[in-house]
């Protein structure tokens, strides 16, 4: 398949748009800082207590990019504040950009989660005189409101008391005729709110960018990722997709993000083999999502099936990132009867035969044409991409995506031009600290507040557009859970309508001459490599019990797609979860790999010198097994047949009967009892029984009757022909 072509600017345009994500706060104790960057809309007083728990995830998520090393955390605006005490969020309008015509605008909320009311107050904002040196500078402004910057009001807002347990919010407009935002160079500028409490002022940070008048634009591309919620299934139901791709739907909402722009897709390649494996069972509304993402023109690549963790899999000595071998166990070949668009690719059968079942490339095909990987952010090292780039076609090496932040130009929070090559290895580099923001404005309901991430997002990509020699950038909608189709939305635009720049493709950005980088050591998590090793262990002792089975692959197969969903990505913010779903994986396993043995016997007591001995097996797979039972006796006084075939259907224990013989002689034997695969591998538990012989006891009782009526005859003759004898002399 041709790559889609680039496609063109965004078309649609927006009204200034407001918004938050990570936003500033500080504790009442004291007058600390704290950043958020913002977006204004109406007045918003007596905004419900929703602000609260969008001001919390604002504090969890994060986006400043503070001076760090390679491996460290992005640093975020605002650290997350304990419960009782009273913080505030600023969020510029308009993506933080402060045009000449259009004035400023700006939301202030304040969330109050104490005990005591607050009373009414004047919340002021503040806009610094000079720009901001850097982007070290912007970061630590925005996380901690550090710098000595002159800052002067140029707006206030009257907030109504704020009741206990609650939060209150207000809109400040400047209007674009004021003196002070009048004659600004092009740069970010830090602003700030204050509002005052009986407990001491309360503070929140953001900024605004003045764009650079227009230049020669600068290629950026953005990659989001197409992936649904984390699950431990190897394939989503039915009923999960018609949920996903219904009007309002996750799957929807991502798809209505990227159209009309030129969005790099990163697919989940797990989602469409969900649907195609469904044939004609699939829901209408998925059938028409994955119609729908393949007519989109966006350049895409695949991700790893289920969005499979990359850097623990090569940690934990896989050789390279597992890949599924079969999804045959999911389907049903009544729903491949005809063909029917892409949900059932396969040819008719002729009549009399079963229909043939997609194959696994065209289940997972996502128009995917290039190789490209995409660790965990911060997780690939050297050796990580190094051994990725192996993993190319013949014609080029696999490239990986890596923040900038894992490169020595970029581990102190500096801008990093998109096309690398580290070694022999290709890579393509995406901002961390832009990427980071627009994961968190992703996740933000609230239109207002959602401006406060967008505000950083257009902050540090405004500084980086001049750093980086009018070379290409790339950045990403980063991973992660509980994203909002608006949200998404919102952080796509922000950066294909962000000024001075214009839209790159996946093929732009690899076409681009590649600048020699350093790719740091990656951190990965020691948790997650112990359960990925555990996990592709547990996998390897299924073999055996998948030989017992006509088709193997209707075990191994929903068994690595599993393992696959459960090294996800979009489990990686829900630790509890993930841990119980690793639990319940490995468990399932054990369940499987004890589904097929043999019943422990009881002691058999043998009088007779031949009888077939009942042997119980149990197998709880859905599907029939055909098993050797093999039968070893301790001691050659009992002869028994030493194999047995079997065959068991699905669900059911059956009582195999196995020849024995004894010979002359008795004693105490053990028969040592396992089943085996036709491949010789031995399935279930190895199991014996005792066996009291009493040999030959039949045949030695039947001889001594014999004898004895063999006695009595011969008596009983001896005895008539003397009384005829002694009949006649007596005659």
């Amino acid at each position: 398949m041709t790559p889609p072509p680039a496609r063109p600017r965004l078309l649609r345009r927006r009204a200034p748009r407001g918004g938050g994500s990570t936003p500033s706060h500080a504790g009442t104790e004291g007058t600390g800082r704290a950043g958020t960057a913002g977006a204004g809309r109406a007045d918003t007083t007596g905004r419900p207590r929703v602000l609260a728990r969008v001001t919390a995830v604002l504090l969890a998520a994060g986006l400043a990019l503070a001076p760090q090393t390679a491996t460290a955390a992005t640093p975020t605006p605002t650290p997350t504040g304990p419960s009782g005490i009273v913080t505030a969020t600023l969020a510029p309008g308009s993506d933080g950009l402060l045009r000449a015509d259009r004035g400023l605008t700006a939301t202030i909320a304040i969330d109050n989660d104490t005990a005591s009311d607050l009373p009414a107050g004047r919340a002021s904002l503040q806009l610094g005189a000079t720009p901001l040196a850097d982007r070290a500078a912007l970061a630590a402004w925005l996380q901690s409101g550090a710098g000595d910057f002159p800052l002067a009001e140029v707006g206030a807002a009257q907030l109504d008391a704020v009741a206990a347990d609650s939060s209150r919010a207000a809109a400040v407009s400047v209007t674009a005729d004021n003196p002070a935002l009048a004659g600004r160079a092009p740069g970010v500028y830090p602003l700030l709110t204050s509002f005052s409490t009986p407990s001491g002022a309360v503070t929140a940070t953001s900024v605004v960018t003045v764009p650079a008048a227009s230049t020669d634009a600068v290629p950026v591309g953005v990659v989001v990722p197409v992936t649904a919620d984390p699950t431990t299934r190897g394939l989503l139901s039915a009923r999960e997709l018609s949920t996903l791709t219904a009007e309002g739907g996750s799957l929807t909402a991502q798809l209505d993000a990227v159209a009309g722009t030129s969005a790099i897709l990163a697919i989940d390649p797990s989602v469409a083999a969900s649907i195609r494996a469904l044939g004609t069972s699939a829901p209408t509304t998925a059938v028409a999502w994955l119609e729908r993402l393949d007519d989109l023109p966006n350049s895409r690549f695949a991700l790893q099936f289920g969005d499979a963790d990359i850097a623990s899999q090569l940690a934990a000595g896989q050789p390279a990132p597992a890949q599924p071998t079969s999804l045959t166990a999911y389907m049903k070949s009544t729903d491949f009867s005809s063909p029917s668009g892409d949900t059932a690719t396969a040819s008719p059968a002729p009549t009399g035969t079963e229909p043939a079942l997609p194959p696994l490339d065209e289940l997972t095909d996502v128009g995917a044409t290039v190789p490209v990987y995409w660790p965990t952010t911060g997780t690939a090292g050297g050796d990580t991409v190094s051994a990725l780039s192996a993993l190319g076609t013949p014609d080029a090496a696999a490239t990986t995506l890596v923040a900038s932040t894992s490169t020595t130009a970029g581990q102190n929070g500096a801008a990093v031009a998109a096309a690398g090559r580290a070694g022999d290895a290709p890579v393509l580099v995406y901002d961390a600290a832009v990427s980071s923001a627009l994961r968190d404005a992703a996740r933000v309901s609230d239109d207002a507040l959602r401006g406060a991430p967008l505000a950083a997002a257009s902050a540090y990509l405004s500084l980086a557009l001049g750093s980086t020699a009018g070379r290409p950038l790339l950045v990403t909608v980063d991973r992660g859970s509980n994203r909002v189709g608006a949200g998404l939305a919102d952080a796509v635009a922000a950066v294909q309508l962000a000024p001075g720049t214009t839209s790159a493709s996946l093929p732009q950005l690899l076409a681009t001459p590649a600048a020699d980088v350093e790719v740091t050591a990656g951190v990965v998590d020691p948790e997650r490599v112990a359960a990925a090793s555990a996990l592709f262990s547990d996998e390897t002792s299924l073999q055996p019990l998948a030989s017992v089975v006509s088709e193997p692959e209707l075990i191994t197969g929903p068994a690595r797609a599993e393992l696959l969903q459960v090294l996800g990505g979009g489990w990686l913010d829900q630790t509890d979860a993930w841990d119980a779903a690793v639990a319940a994986h490995r468990k399932a396993t054990a369940d499987t790999v004890s589904a097929v043995e043999i019943l422990q016997p009881t002691p058999v007591s043998l009088a007779s010198s031949g009888a077939p001995l009942g042997v119980w097996i149990r197998n709880d797979l859905p599907y029939p097994i055909d098993v050797d039972l093999m039968v070893t006796p301790d001691d050659p006084r009992l002869t028994v047949q030493r194999t047995t075939s079997v065959t068991i259907p699905a669900s059911s224990n059956m009582r195999a009967k196995v020849p024995v013989e004894s010979r002359v002689g008795s004693g105490e034997v053990t028969l040592t009892m396992e089943l085996r695969s036709a491949s010789g591998e031995v399935v279930g538990p190895v199991r014996s029984v005792d066996v009291t012989v009493r040999a030959e006891w039949e045949g030695v009782g039947i001889a001594a009757l014999s004898v004895v009526v063999g006695a009595l005859i011969v008596f009983g003759l001896v005895r008539t022909i003397l009384r005829r004898r002694r009949a006649r002399s007596t005659e």
